[in-house]
């Protein structure tokens, strides 16, 4: 399904680009849909989308070998999800699940990184954006994983 401008003027993420680079941006675009329970993508596979979450709940979970899966972090409408995308070997560190009925606006990554490599500008302003979020979510995965060392094993809850 093709994504409109009202999706698009929504999204932080795509806010201060030109209409020009918007519309590259979206013209490597989709929206998909994610029923609630649904898997987005899985740790260790090819990441060759990300995301602009324009609605819903999606959670992030790492598997842990004395816990199973816990989540790490959840996103709402207006964050973005993955940046595995942009950097060698392009495959995913986290699982995605949509924890409710989730609308994805979905970049074909290997055009994204075509488009940055043509469009210098472009692409530092992907860059800069992507690294702030890395910034973010690692920092509070951190913080994260600090609670599940500290917290007993036989926990039920799967909120780190």
């Amino acid at each position: 399904m093709a994504v409109s401008d009202i999706e698009t003027s929504a999204q932080a993420f795509l806010q201060d680009l030109t209409p020009e680079q918007v519309s590259q941006l979206t013209g490597a675009a989709t929206t998909e849909k994610f029923d609630a329970g649904q898997r987005i993508f899985r740790a260790g596979e090819p990441a060759k989308r990300f995301f602009l979450i324009a609605q819903g709940l999606v959670g992030l979970e790492m598997f842990l070998s004395e816990r199973g899966p816990v989540m790490i972090d959840k996103l709402v409408a207006g964050d973005s999800l993955g940046w595995s995308w942009l950097f060698p070997p392009f495959r995913w560190h986290f699982d995605a699940v949509a924890l409710e009925p989730v609308r994805l606006i979905a970049f074909d990554a290997r055009r994204i990184r075509e488009l940055c490599e043509t469009n210098h500008e472009t692409g530092y302003k992907l860059l800069y954006r992507v690294a702030g979020i890395m910034v973010q979510r690692i920092q509070r995965t951190r913080l994260q994983l600090l609670d599940v060392c500290a917290a007993p094993s036989d926990s039920k809850d799967r909120w780190i």
